[in-house]
């Protein structure tokens, strides 16, 4: 397969199934490749773990298993996995990727606003969500619910992956080039290693700027969509002053200031913006199809929500302030279907937003 350099788009990853470079243990679901990546899917079986762990150079997870787990949990009818708790979950999809093609895992938007930090472990994998070239083997989600216990069962699409030939991001020079031709931000775009985006602490006509995860709520079954009542799960922040405090160890979703376009010829990738501009996690879902917010689908830009989590120190978050980053890269090709347009997707054209299952 001689592919040119870029992200991989919808039509090669289903080339990529058909020919084996990606494994599957049963079909793939309608609207499981997207423009840009592939949903993952979860296995029968979770293995509650005593801690977070990766299996190293050479070893595979299943030898790991014997050290860490507790117990084991059938999905097949349905299984709460616990606040607070660790687990690990064999994929239905695994991979046997060619020379040259590695991949990233990442979140879905709506696992992201659960607080239920998902990653992808491989075997001899040496760090979270990253899949060298070559590799051949199976993937597992490690699965931490941070805010809420959530209802799992086998199939469900929690994380997804993407692929890359070779390199392609933007650097600045290009971005600031793309900006000018496509207007990837609305107002003075900030370009210093990628696209720099703000919080909004003054949303227009209403002093609601964002929500915080209520400390002791029910279960989310992830199958309900629109079921829940949001006032059972989060505490509305609302301010006139432009700014808000974080306490540590709480979640927050917020919104950024900005409203974001990805053209159809790229995808973007959420990245933290600096440590030192404060003790917090500003995501943790962080792909952005071709498509999203583009006015090739109909989008005036869409805002970016942020998943913020305070760490350490309780920190004062100012309207305007830098939180994060965007980071550009080619497609090796146009997707056939873009996000918006083709797809059913939650969050085109999206504000200060929560997941899909809230009312």
């Amino acid at each position: 397969m001689t592919l040119p350099t870029g992200v991989l788009p919808s039509q090669t990853i289903s080339e990529m199934v058909e020919s084996g470079a990606i494994t599957i243990a049963a079909p793939l679901l309608t609207g499981q490749v997207q423009p840009a990546s592939l949903d993952l899917r979860l296995g029968t079986v979770a293995y509650r773990i005593r801690a977070s762990f990766l299996p190293g150079h050479g070893t595979p997870v299943a030898d790991r298993l014997d050290d860490f787990t507790m117990h084991q949990i059938d999905l097949t009818n349905g299984a709460v996995l616990e606040k607070g708790c660790v687990y690990l979950v064999p994929l239905m999809e695994g991979l046997s990727l060619p020379e040259g093609i590695t991949a990233v895992a990442n979140a879905k938007s709506s696992t992201g606003r659960l607080d239920l930090l998902t990653r992808c472990v491989t075997d001899g994998g040496t760090e979270f969500d990253r899949i060298p070239a070559g590799y051949s083997g199976p993937l597992y989600a490690e699965i931490c619910p941070r805010s809420f216990s959530v209802l799992v069962r086998p199939g469900m699409r929690l994380n997804q992956i993407r692929f890359r030939n070779g390199q392609s991001i933007l650097d600045d020079a290009a971005l600031r080039a793309l900006h000018a031709a496509e207007t990837l931000v609305n107002g003075e775009p900030v370009i210093s290693d990628g696209l720099g985006f703000s919080v909004d602490l003054r949303l227009s006509g209403t002093d609601l700027v964002g929500y915080r995860a209520k400390p002791h709520t029910g279960v989310i079954d992830l199958d309900r969509i629109g079921a829940y009542d949001p006032a059972e799960f989060w505490e509305e922040i609302r301010t006139d002053k432009g700014r808000i405090i974080l306490d540590p160890g709480a979640f927050y979703i917020l919104v950024s200031q900005e409203a974001v376009h990805i053209p159809p010829a790229y995808a973007a990738e959420m990245a933290p913006y600096l440590a030192m501009v404060g003790e917090f996690r500003v995501h943790y879902a962080g792909f952005f199809d071709p498509g999203f917010g583009h006015a090739a689908v109909g989008g005036s830009g869409a805002r970016g929500v942020l998943e913020v989590r305070c760490h350490e120190a309780p920190f004062v978050l100012e309207h305007g302030q830098v939180v994060g980053r965007l980071i550009y890269e080619k497609m090796a090709e146009r997707p056939e279907t873009l996000y918006g347009a083709d797809l059913a997707s939650n969050y085109q054209g999206q504000g200060l937003k929560l997941s899909k299952h809230f009312k």
